[in-house]
């Protein structure tokens, strides 16, 4: 008797994964754990193609059966985007800094202003407080091809009174991504800033500290969570952005990369390869400085969710 019960023991503690799986399962979490590979299949899957796709042949590309993994790691597309001894040398490299000459400015400037407005709006006291920041943060309702006309001419105005050229001109396309980064970022902050405890900074105050020396020296440390979200949040928008840019840039030595993606596949013979491979170089700066950055941005956008 007590041998049949000592084998039964073993047969129990041997279950295999099938086994443990069984007993794990039930209707609520077989549909969480659906729902879950859906969405990671649907998000990470165009990814994967992105990139297998800069990886292989014209014949994969257009083939009518999909072809999901590259028979070998082909670079050509890579090659035509930065060899300067590829026939097809498209000088991608300049792209990238142009794009960075546009989206770090761009950070950078609204990252100052935003905190300064910011600041402004939740701890000063003047008429219109409210109505001013409700304002701003309702021009960023309105789609942005409504503000290309408006901002081309009064641009142009300005450039011909200063006399500086609006086309082709980076440091212009740069206040024209202002108008679309400064509301939401001010906004952010705003909202980021009534977390922060008012005694903290009234307590530099009576220490004899001035409002900049509050704002540098407590407020700031503070809000980095924010600073670093809205920063990231600028950098997308610019690095991304295709329609001032398509706008505002007629030379070919002044392409953003989205910018030169779009003349890639207009070709009159594109190269699908190559279109992927500068779509996956694209990709990359933004999800690096996303993953190494992410513990601020999830903090930033959950405490400045929390007021207002």
């Amino acid at each position: 008797m007590m041998n049949y019960e000592k084998k039964n023991t073993m047969r129990s503690k041997k279950k295999n994964f099938i086994d443990h799986l069984a007993d794990w399962i039930n209707w609520r979490r077989f549909i969480f754990a659906a729902a879950m590979i859906f969405f990671l299949v649907s998000i990470l899957f165009p990814f994967y193609w992105m990139i297998s796709s800069s990886f292989k042949s014209f014949a994969e590309i257009g083939g009518r059966e999909p072809v999901y993994i590259p028979e070998q790691l082909r670079m050509e597309g890579y090659n035509e985007l930065f060899d300067p001894e590829n026939v097809y040398y498209r000088d991608f490299g300049h792209n990238i800094l142009n794009s960075l000459k546009v989206s770090v400015p761009t950070a950078l400037i609204t990252v100052i202003f935003s905190t300064l407005g910011a600041y402004a709006i939740t701890r000063l006291q003047f008429k219109g407080k409210n109505l001013f920041l409700n304002s701003i943060l309702l021009i960023y309702l309105f789609p942005g091809v409504l503000l290309i006309i408006p901002l081309f001419a009064m641009l142009s105005r300005l450039g011909g009174l200063l006399g500086f050229e609006v086309q082709d001109n980076l440091s212009v396309l740069v206040v024209t991504y202002l108008a679309q980064t400064l509301p939401v970022a001010l906004y952010m902050l705003t909202n980021y800033f009534k977390t922060i405890p008012t005694e903290i900074e009234q307590a530099g105050l009576i220490d004899g500290c001035t409002h900049v020396d509050v704002l540098r020296r407590i407020t700031l440390p503070l809000s980095i969570p924010a600073i670093v979200s809205v920063f990231i949040y600028s950098f997308m928008i610019a690095w991304n952005e295709f329609l001032y840019a398509f706008i505002f840039l007629n030379s070919r030595t002044q392409f953003t990369i989205p910018i030169s993606i779009n003349t890639i596949f207009n070709d009159p013979s594109p190269r699908l390869n190559v279109v992927m491979a500068a779509s996956t170089i694209m990709t990359i700066p933004v999800l690096i400085l996303y993953l190494a950055l992410q513990k601020y941005i999830e903090r930033g956008i959950v405490a400045g969710g929390v007021k207002g």
